[in-house]
């Protein structure tokens, strides 16, 4: 397949995508969690071991309406005899009413903690989550610098950046909630996408060394078509093991493993069909520059 050739439909669907995930960033947005935007923070210690998925069974189960507790994030503690509840922000009743079901299910219930979660630890989040993403993309941009060239780094940047704002319009599109292990999600996500564009990068570089007539362009597809193999092993073996967690790793880890699983496809899609054409298009510019500048 000539990927370099058809690099104009590749960015065209690229540019697309970018686009529209930008403006779902902004309509209907983000769905931010409580880490983000303040809560609830319950802590309850029980007479046996219990599972974040009784509990969960439990909230789901209360006449509680106007509140949609399945989505809460549970943690349990103390070798299962305690559990850590973050979920929006509750009324002194609605606790109660929460305390009452886990007694009903689980015997006495021994309250820990209660405590309410503002909005500026939320804002603190965000700033450390966005300093996060800024720092992973400026050391890439260092060390991709002084280990290929900065045509390199800038190309995988800006990959790891088109599947950093992908995911994020796909959860928005989805409402799904953004918190902090979804972070986490994303950090990893630029990890396996940088690994995947710096392997066709490396295979570029290599045919630099014996490249005898052929054009960027054909370099540049050679090189992406004898890492194809390695790229289509990894990603499959990758989402095997993703697919089995979003499926039977139950309801806490699905929306972070479901980062994980979009990340892996866009991911691979940018480094096969953007990063390595991006770098052949890149260069064919600069010879056309350079000679311009010479006829000048």
């Amino acid at each position: 397949m000539d990927f370099v050739g058809k690099r104009k439909i590749s960015f065209g669907i690229s540019l697309v995508l970018v686009v529209l995930s930008l403006i779902l960033l902004v309509v209907p947005g983000l769905n931010w969690g409580v880490d983000f935007t303040g809560g609830t923070l319950i802590e309850r210690g029980f007479e046996r071991s219990v599972t974040a998925g009784e509990i969960r069974q439990v909230l789901s189960s209360l006449p509680l309406d106007d509140l949609d507790l399945t989505k809460s994030v549970i943690q349990p503690t103390e070798n299962n005899r305690a559990a850590l509840i973050r979920t929006q922000v509750l009324t002194n009743d609605q606790i109660l009413a929460i305390d009452e079901g886990l007694e009903a299910h689980f015997g006495q219930v021994q309250p820990l903690r209660t405590e309410m979660v503002g909005p500026v630890v939320g804002e603190e989040l965000v700033k450390q989550a966005l300093m996060a993403l800024l720092l992973a993309a400026l050391g890439m941009l260092i060390y991709l610098s002084f280990r290929f060239e900065y045509r390199f780094a800038s190309i995988a940047v800006l990959a790891v950046l088109h599947d950093a704002i992908i995911v994020l319009g796909m959860f928005a599109l989805l409402a799904k909630e953004i918190n902090s292990p979804f972070i986490a999600s994303i950090l990893t996500v630029v990890g396996y996408s940088v690994n995947n564009t710096i392997v066709i990068f490396d295979k570029i570089r290599e045919n630099l060394q014996f490249r005898k007539g052929e054009s960027w362009g054909e370099l540049a597809n050679r090189s992406i078509q004898e890492t194809l193999t390695r790229s289509i092993n990894t990603s499959l073996t990758t989402l095997l093991a993703v697919l089995a967690l979003f499926f039977f790793g139950g309801a806490t880890i699905q929306d972070f493993i479901l980062a994980l699983l979009l990340g892996v496809v866009v991911g691979t899609y940018s480094s096969v069909f953007v990063a390595g054409p991006l770098w052949a298009a890149w260069k064919e510019w600069d010879d056309r520059r350079k000679v311009v500048s010479a006829r000048a």
